[in-house]
């Protein structure tokens, strides 16, 4: 190979003042190291060179080889043979890497990299290379749509090639023949230039022998598949298909009988993200998670100058549309934020779009998975956009809202004629869960819009008049709906006249909200919220959403008492007010003045209405109620459990500073009816309910969730003691300092986490916890003085691998203990493993005091192994001897013993199996164990004596020739729990050695 040169190869473009990064710095020291070994060598000697160093620094050689591949055509194919040759793990390093420079770093590669990376990949699946499929996954998602440049053309044609070459190889992998068939179905349709003909025709071909030889795998394609097979139905290739498809689905696969087999079938997201490039991916993921609305529009700029500049890119649109709506599913903290959200960015998409074809894909992309849409398998945040977009378009861009609620209307008649019934179900299907959801709380207003123009609210009407109004007025979310001419108008908002005719009415003043916070935006939206209450109430929810106050919040419900709203609009005022409130922050021992701004949120204001005998009565509580149980079918703001237990717990406080005498302080109750009050009525188990409130308080302060425990584990003991979830809550919660604050107030008597019922459940489930959560608990059940006896149970289950926390813990405690016949037990149910040193630990700790009684255990327990043998076998067990449904086997028992014998080897101390109760027990199961036992444990049965014992020994002994269950009998008969006094006693054996006498 040549020698090193003195500057390292490229891989990536850079300009004079890009600095290297370390990516590249690796790979060059990788290169230089491989280079160093290399220079100057024979063939031979570098063949040892490299398995020498390949010893030592596998990752480092086969990246600096890999590099060179990369770099270097010339020596391109004698490096990728020496690779082959030094490997160790199958090139799994080499594989894994270059993924991760591939989608960190394709668009800075050199040409020269990106040629010698295709080379690459094709002499890796001439070798079948395990793994290489990712790669080419990972490649593909280069190819982009909406791009004709020379350099995507050649990218595109490339892997085509390499496919076509390869077809065996790719018919050995289903779901990346998915992944091909996806893509080029999507690339055929900007393939429509002359230039690209003979591109496209081999595009086509290619495409249509997987489809046609390996249906039964692209079915699991969905939908989508049948979106981009509508793109390019006018290619006669494709058209034959679709005949097929929809006239004899049989005949491409047995089990395919109709086309709505695959609408039926969402698409995985997986084949929604493969259609951008993971640069475009991370420029959306940033746009709609960290962005703020109201500062997004030089972002977008940028991106539409980036990927959206050529008229070629318009269909690419679609393909972001899909991703944003199936790919992109924030979370509701995200979207309670001012987050730019996925509406506005889809909003932003169709608006800026300039191709009449490119909208047109673009806003079936936005409904498509509102076609055939099932609750029980579909996601509602696939539909929640496009409601959205229509939703917040009407104020500043009613042309928008207009195209997309036209296009929904003509959709169902058009998409598929004898379809028709199917897609309006989905449709309607959509609609309903978006109402049950209360992604919007009413479709009236959207639907019936003074801002449509005539005909179109017509049509609208007649496609989905059970959403615009019912028999009695109501809308379809069951609030009162006032036709289109009763209803109030502020004096600036623009009308249409009865004869108006133009679509886009003239607007007084600048609705663009584009450049506002998203705050702002959602308090245009006040008027809706206010509309849905009594008149007389408007004014005080204006307020309330202006103040966000609790004192608001009161003047707004001592009103109700003279005109009552309905709960659903109730709740949907307070969970507008309350979603920008600021959470409950507390410091760790908070003051009075603390606490009492922290109930100033509107929220808090309806909890003084919970109490029977209240103020405002038995019907304003139940209307309070149903609000709560409304805003928790919501589903849009979580907080109403942990801040009503926070308020219980503020008031418990404030009474008891209230109360000067010390007796009377004592007597003061905390009002934990309220909450099972509202428990029952939401129908919530109480358990479960504060687990979930528990876990909503943990995202806003741990402090509070803290303060909260004492009172919650004193007032709902019966629901919160030994609570899996809410446990597991709780300590993933806790720092130090205020695990400490726990185990103290666990040993002033003033809280109790713990019972011993079920506590085996508990403590296997938490087997799977993060580290700090198991010793959270651990150091929590140690101070409540849980016993030996409750964690038994688990002992055998516990992995030394896996259950590190829980076995320190136990053994810790074991220490602490005495051995015993149910101990020994569960200890030797062990599965015997050489690194797993817990039993032999435990037993050679307790031989520091308890020699003759641990050796008198271990040989009952070996003992009572053989039931053939024993003297005992007719003995009814005593209430601490080993059950027969879980005792540890023979060859379990002397496993643990070989262990221990192991380890007394090397301490030079065998004085426990010099003991003679040891030797009768080893000679027994030497004279009853398999000839296989016999030589596994060879070792261990030489230690058992074959001469007499001595006579000063046996002397000693209650009966002469007892095995040694007699012998532990009479050694332990003071000891009341001994397993052995119970199984047999003295008296017992001899009957039975006299009854053997007489029948001989």
């Amino acid at each position: 190979m040549e020698q090193a040169k003195s500057s390292s190869p490229k891989l990536f473009m850079c300009t004079a003042i890009e600095n290297k990064d370390e990516i590249e710095e690796r790979y060059e020291r990788a290169y230089n190291f491989f280079q160093s070994l290399v220079a100057d060598c024979s063939e031979k000697e570098t063949h040892d060179a490299l398995n020498n160093a390949v010893c030592k620094n596998h990752e480092e050689v086969s990246l600096g080889m890999l590099m060179s591949i990369l770099t270097e055509p010339h020596n391109a194919t004698k490096c990728y043979r020496d690779l082959t040759l030094v490997t160790r793990d199958g090139l799994t390093c080499v594989l894994n890497n270059l993924s991760n420079l591939i989608l960190e770093r394709y668009l800075k590669f050199q040409d020269t990299t990106r040629n010698q990376l295709l080379w690459l990949v094709k002499e890796m699946i001439r070798n079948s290379v395990t793994g290489i499929d990712s790669v080419c996954w990972n490649i593909m998602r280069y190819a982009s749509g909406g791009d004709i440049t020379p350099k995507n053309i050649f990218l595109v044609e490339s892997i085509l090639d390499i496919y076509i070459e390869n077809r065996a190889w790719l018919d050995k992998f289903p779901v990346l023949i998915c992944m091909v068939v996806y893509t080029y179905l999507r690339l055929i349709e900007d393939h429509n230039i002359p230039q690209l003909m003979v591109l496209r025709q081999k595009e086509v071909n290619f495409v249509i022998s997987l489809i046609r030889e390996r249906f039964a795998d692209v079915l699991t394609l969905g939908r989508d598949m049948i979106r981009l097979l509508q793109n390019v139905a006018r290619i006669p290739e494709f058209n034959q298909l679709w005949q097929d498809i929809l006239t004899n689905p049989k005949s491409l696969c047995p089990t395919f009988t109709h086309v709505l087999q695959i609408l039926q079938t969402r698409t995985s997201r997986r084949y929604l993200q493969s259609r951008l490039t993971p640069d475009m991916e991370r420029k959306l993921v940033f746009l709609t998670s960290q962005v703020r609305f109201g500062h997004h529009k030089r972002y977008q700029e940028w991106f539409q100058r980036q990927y959206l500049a050529t008229p070629e890119s318009q269909s690419l649109r679609s393909d972001m549309i899909r991703f944003i709506v199936g790919v992109i599913h924030p979370t509701n903290e995200l979207l309670c934020s001012d987050i730019i959200p996925r509406w506005a960015v889809i909003g932003w998409l169709l608006t800026t779009c300039t191709s009449n074809v490119a909208a047109s894909n673009a806003k079936l992309a936005l409904f498509y998975d509102w076609l055939f849409y099932d609750p029980e398998k579909d996601n509602i945040m696939n539909i929640e956009p496009a409601i959205l977009v229509m939703h917040h378009s009407m104020r500043s861009h009613p042309a928008v809202t207009a195209t997309l609620l036209d296009f929904l209307c003509r959709i169902i008649p058009n998409f598929y004629p004898p379809f028709a019934d199917k897609v309006k179900q989905g449709i309607y299907s959509s609609l309903q869960q978006i109402i049950e959801k209360r992604v919007l709380p009413n479709l009236q207003p959207l639907f019936d819009s003074p801002k449509l123009d005539r005909e179109l609210r017509t049509t609208v009407r007649e496609t989905f008049k059970e959403f615009c109004s019912n028999g009695n007025g109501e809308g379809a979310s069951g609030v009162l709906a006032e036709s289109n001419e009763e209803m109030p108008r502020g004096p600036d908002e623009p009308a249409f006249s009865d004869d108006e005719e133009d679509p886009l009415p003239i607007i007084a003043e600048d609705t663009d909200d584009d450049d506002l916070p998203l705050s702002e935006v959602r308090a245009r939206e006040r008027p809706e919220l206010a509309a849905a209450l009594p008149l007389t109430l408007r004014p005080l929810a204006e307020t309330l959403l202006d103040d966000r106050s609790a004192a608001a919040a009161t003047a707004l419900l001592n009103a109700c008492s003279t005109s009552m709203p309905t709960a659903t609009a109730l709740a949907d005022l307070f969970t507008a007010a309350s979603q920008e409130a600021p959470p409950i922050k507390i410091s760790a021992d908070p003051t009075p003045a603390e606490l009492e701004v922290q109930v100033t949120t509107p929220i808090f204001a309806m909890f003084n209405f919970l109490s029977k005998g209240s103020e405002g009565g038995e019907t304003k509580r139940k209307l309070i109620l149903e609000t709560f149980k409304e805003i928790r079918a919501q589903n849009a703001f979580h907080g109403v459990g942990y801040s009503l237990l926070f308020y219980l717990k503020v008031c418990f406080e404030r009474d008891r500073r209230a109360e000067q005498d010390l007796g009377k302080r004592r007597n003061v109750k905390f009002k934990s009816e309220i909450y099972r009050d509202y428990c029952s009525y939401l129908e919530l188990k109480i358990g479960d309910s504060l687990a979930d409130d528990f876990e909503k308080c943990q995202e806003c302060d741990a402090n509070a969730l803290v303060w909260l425990i004492p009172d919650v584990y004193r007032e709902f003991k019966d629901q919160a003691q030994n609570h899996i979830k809410l446990l597991h809550v709780i300590v993933s919660t806790l720092d130090a300092g205020q695990l400490q604050r726990l185990v103290c107030l666990t040993l002033q008597n003033n809280l109790m986490m713990f019972k011993s019922d079920d506590i085996t459940m508990m403590l296997s489930t938490s087997l799977g916890w993060e580290t700090f959560e198991q010793y959270c608990l651990w150091q929590l059940l140690t101070a409540h003085d849980i016993s030996l006896e409750d964690v038994l149970p688990i002992i055998p289950e516990l992995s030394y691998k896996d259950h590190a926390e829980a076995l320190t813990s136990v053994l810790l405690m074991l220490k602490q203990g005495k051995p015993s016949a149910d101990v020994l037990r569960q200890l030797f149910c062990r599965e015997v493993q050489q690194e797993d040193t817990f039993v032999v630990s435990t037993l050679l700790y307790w031989c520091q005091d308890y020699e003759d009684k641990v050796g008198d255990l271990v040989a009952v327990l070996l003992s009572t192994r053989y039931p053939g043998t024993s003297p005992n076998k007719r003995k009814r067990p005593g209430k601490h001897s080993i059950p027969p449904n879980a005792p540890p086997s023979a060859e379990l028992v002397l496993g643990h013993l070989e262990q221990m014998r192991v380890n007394c080897v090397e301490q030079d101390d065998m004085s426990i199996f010099n003991m003679e109760c040891m030797q009768k027990s080893l000679q027994l199961a030497q004279s009853n164990s398999s000839d296989s036992l016999r030589r596994q444990y060879s070792d261990l049965f030489l230690l058992a004596w074959e001469d007499e014992l001595p006579i000063s020994r046996r002397a000693r002994k209650l009966v002469s020739n007892s095995l040694p269950l007699a012998l532990s009998t009479s050694l332990h008969s003071s000891n009341d729990d001994s397993e052995e006094e119970e199984i047999v006693k003295p008296k017992q054996a001899k009957r039975r050695k006299k009854a053997i006498s007489d029948s001989d």
